[in-house]
């Protein structure tokens, strides 16, 4: 990378930018309007699961995996037997969150659920990842919410600290390196990484 600063040249070409603050914004928030997006689940019960996780889940021990996923059932998750979830991991909305037998989700992990959060069996999704369903359209001045399901098949795992876009579908048995960002499906059965992440050479078991 070039130090403009060192470099008089690009220095003296470059023309000032216009003060962002005096330049008009395109969106207008004021206009924001949710009132088309489906929560799934009357306000009470969405205010009662979060009063849940803030205070309940992060309190419970790390070996209480079973306690967990029985509040998650309970608020109408539908997860598998012998599932690991760690106190720290979030779900924004658990009745829309499927995970599949022997899965594990891993400290500081957030399901942002807007949208089905689908994971299979034997899947692992490492700390700090973030699962998120929602974001909003770029060319609407009402900045308009968009929403789209995540699935994971079997058998992937989610390396620390990746994030997984709106309505991407990741192959059985696939990996995800650290630290990917992941915007398109994936191929099954591959070692993918990078930032927008890709498929690097296939997957091979001993």
């Amino acid at each position: 990378m070039v130090n403009v600063a060192l470099n008089p040249a690009l220095s003296m070409s470059r023309e000032p930018l216009p003060d962002p603050l005096q330049t008009p914004s395109w969106v207008n928030l004021g206009r924001y309007d949710q009132s088309h997006f489906d929560r799934g689940r009357p306000g009470w019960v969405i205010l009662l699961w979060w009063l849940v996780q803030a205070i309940v889940f992060p309190l419970t021990p790390h070996f209480a995996n079973g306690f967990r996923v029985q509040l998650l059932r309970l608020f109408g998750a539908t997860i598998g037997r012998c599932v690991i979830i760690r106190p720290t991991a979030r779900f924004t909305y658990p009745w829309k969150v499927e995970i599949g037998d022997h899965s594990w989700v891993g400290d500081d992990v957030v399901f942002y659920s807007f949208e089905q959060i689908r994971l299979g069996a034997h899947c692992v999704v490492s700390q700090k990842s973030y699962l998120c369903t929602g974001s909003h359209e770029v060319t609407d001045p009402t900045f308009k919410l968009t929403t789209a399901p995540i699935t994971l098949g079997n058998g992937v795992w989610v390396a620390t600290d990746c994030f997984i876009a709106p309505g991407v579908t990741i192959g059985a048995n696939t990996v995800v390196g650290a630290r990917s960002s992941v915007f398109r499906d994936l191929p099954p059965g591959m070692v993918c990484v990078g930032s927008p992440c890709r498929a690097v050479r296939d997957r091979h078991m001993s």
